[in-house]
């Protein structure tokens, strides 16, 4: 979990990897509308995240319930988000790709090919609810190489 430009895609794959786990890529679950609407630099309301969230939330249940391990990558920004995400799959662990707003920007900002314009990352920032410590969840530090994050997450 984390703000857009944090690496959940890259970390994602690789604990999954690293889990022999089957990745589920949050992005892909959006319905085209919300996907319209961040490419025209419109940030998410609660309520057009719900369905997405809820989507995530069914694909986890779906791998688990399959036997399978999971890892989603999901910005899960607020702690609502998170809850919402528990309700499906209450043992979940989030792992926080804690990141700061310049290097988030830049990364985002020389990405090639999604929907997320750079222009949204402070939106992202203004929302986000950093994991509290009753919550199961590990911050690493997101400007880590990834197989130091992996290491960090598992640890």
């Amino acid at each position: 979990m984390g703000v857009a430009g944090c690496g959940k895609t890259v970390v994602g794959e690789a604990l999954a990897r690293a889990l022999q786990a089957v990745y589920i890529e949050g992005d892909r679950l959006h319905p085209p509308e919300n996907v319209a609407r961040m490419a025209r630099g419109e940030p998410l309301t609660d309520a057009l995240r719900a369905g997405w969230l809820d989507a995530i939330g069914e694909s986890i249940v779906a791998t688990v319930s399959g036997g399978r391990k999971a890892v989603a990558a999901c910005s899960a920004l607020k702690r609502g988000y998170r809850d919402r995400l528990r309700r499906f799959c209450p043992g979940i662990v989030f792992v926080y790709l804690k990141i700061d707003r310049e290097t988030a920007r830049r990364r985002v900002a020389n990405r090639k090919g999604h929907f997320m314009p750079a222009s949204l990352v402070d939106s992202q920032f203004a929302i986000l609810e950093e994991p509290a410590a009753d919550e199961r969840a590990v911050t690493v530090d997101a400007t880590a190489g990834v197989a130091a994050i992996v290491r960090e997450a598992l640890g």
